[in-house]
C-alpha cells in the first residue's frame, strides 16, 4: 500500500519539478521511487548523486545489478527486486541470473565472492568476519572494489528502507518468484 504518494510533475514546487524533469530527460520516464524520494529534492538528489558516482566505479554494471539484486532479495524490496531485474537484464544478465544473484549465487567465482559478501554486509550489519574478508580478496577484489561493493550495499539497502516506508507502487515489471525456479 502506498504510504507516500509520488510528486506530480505538474503540481511540484519548482525545485522538484525541475528535478523531475532533469530525471525524465534523461531516462525517458520518472520512476516512482524517484518521484516519490522528490517530496525532498535533497533526498532525490543524494541518491541520484550517490548512484551516478558509483556508476564510474571500478564495478562494472552487471555486478552492480547483482549487488542490487542480492540485498533487495535480503531485504523483501518488492520495487527494487522489481527494478533491478530490468535493469539487470539491460546490463546483460539473464532471468535466471537474476534469480540466482538474489540467493547470491553466480557461476563466476569472483561474482559469487562479490554477493556473498554483500548478503552478509546485509545480514550482519557490516560486522563481517577477517575470513569473509579475505575470500573477496581472494577472489581477486582490490581494497577499491571492496569499498565498492559496500557502498552499493549502502546505497541499495537506502532505497530498499526508503521503499518499505513509503510503500512505494511498483512500476516496474515484477521480479519472477524464486519459488517458481
Amino acid at each position: 500500500m502506498t504510504r507516500i504518494q509520488p510528486i506530480d510533475h505538474n503540481t511540484a514546487d519548482p525545485a522538484a519539478a525541475d528535478l523531475l524533469h532533469t530525471v525524465k530527460k534523461k531516462m525517458g520516464s520518472v520512476p516512482n521511487l524517484i518521484a516519490t524520494m522528490a517530496h525532498s529534492p535533497a533526498v532525490a538528489k543524494a541518491y541520484l548523486g550517490f548512484s551516478q558516482t558509483l556508476s564510474s566505479g571500478f564495478l562494472p554494471p552487471r555486478v552492480r545489478e547483482q549487488i542490487a539484486l542480492v540485498v533487495g532479495e535480503t531485504n523483501h524490496c518488492d520495487y527494487c527486486l522489481a527494478a533491478h531485474t530490468a535493469l539487470g537484464k539491460a546490463a546483460g544478465l539473464s532471468e535466471q541470473e537474476t534469480r540466482a544473484a538474489r540467493r547470491a549465487h553466480s557461476p563466476v567465482e569472483k561474482e559469487q565472492a562479490a554477493l556473498e559478501l554483500a548478503r552478509k554486509i546485509v545480514q550482519d550489519r557490516g560486522m563481517i568476519a577477517d575470513t569473509q574478508l579475505g575470500r573477496v580478496r581472494q577472489a581477486g577484489y582490490t581494497d577499491g572494489e571492496i569499498a565498492e561493493i559496500v557502498a552499493h550495499v549502502a546505497l541499495n539497502i537506502f532505497t530498499n528502507y526508503f521503499n518499505h516506508v513509503a510503500g512505494t507502487a511498483v512500476d516496474f515489471p515484477a521480479a519472477p518468484s524464486l519459488a517458481a525456479a
